[in-house]
């Protein structure tokens, strides 16, 4: 059941990236597309979160394209899900007496 979970969040993640990929621009960066979502919610992000978590991961995140982020977070999950897949025992049907 978690493998299959995984299997289709990859799936969501990975069209999605797609998306944003195809209906944007290939480059605009995370955070111009952020900005141009929320103008108020980057900055109220920015102020209730650490100086040195938001230079080390957020402004990072927020230079690369935009599609990115959930293409990685969708490899993860598929990553995941294969691995989930080969670590599960076949499932054995019962054998029928005669």
């Amino acid at each position: 059941m978690f493998q299959r979970v995984m299997a289709v969040l990859a799936a969501v993640f990975l069209v999605g990236a797609v998306a944003v990929a195809l209906i944007g621009s290939p480059d605009a960066p995370l955070g111009v597309d952020l900005y141009v979502l929320d103008r108020d919610g980057l900055y109220a992000v920015q102020s209730h979160v650490s100086g040195w978590l938001w230079e080390a991961v957020a402004r990072p995140l927020l230079i690369r394209p935009a599609w990115l982020l959930p293409a990685c977070i969708g490899i993860l999950f598929g990553g995941l899900s294969l691995s989930i897949a080969s670590h599960q025992r076949p499932q054995r049907t019962p054998r029928r007496r005669l």
